[in-house]
């Protein structure tokens, strides 16, 4: 009989402009008309409101999952962590990467004193929907957008 070990996974926060900006082809499974030019930009001025990255690595040190967050604090919510783009790899889905980093987010959400976690999830990705309502989310709202 073989014994099976099971994959062990690493967690990394990344900060840097050099370390977010590499994450370009993975953020663009979830937002395929991303361009990296645009996704730059958009991170110079993200950074400076204290946008970081925590990323799930394998046992060869390549990024398997990523999160964006940063903390604000909102009027009907108090102090919160925003998870923003939270994407695994097709390959490691349903292996428990996704439920990785909502742990992390949500011990660094308590250590941060902020009273919930927030995010957005696209009103097609099902599958995300069905997997935040086990890990304890509700629907509060809509976020609504208007495009100019």
């Amino acid at each position: 009989m073989s014994l099976t070990t099971a994959p062990v996974f690493t967690l990394k926060e990344l900060v840097t402009f050099e370390e977010l900006a590499a994450n370009y082809p993975l953020l663009q499974l979830l937002n395929p008309h991303l361009s990296q030019a645009d996704y730059e930009e958009m991170l110079v001025h993200m950074l400076q409101h204290d946008y970081k990255q925590v990323a799930v690595l394998n046992e060869r040190k390549e990024i398997i999952g990523l999160s964006g967050y940063w903390i604000g604090t909102k009027i009907y919510s108090g102090k919160y962590l925003e998870m923003d783009n939270v994407i695994v790899l097709p390959s490691y889905r349903s292996q428990g990467i996704g439920k990785i980093l909502c742990h992390w987010m949500e011990e660094k959400a308590k250590a941060e004193s902020c009273k919930c976690i927030m995010l957005d999830a696209y009103v097609v990705n099902k599958d995300a929907h069905r997997f935040y309502f086990r890990e304890g989310f509700v629907i509060l709202g809509f976020h609504m957008l208007k495009n100019l």
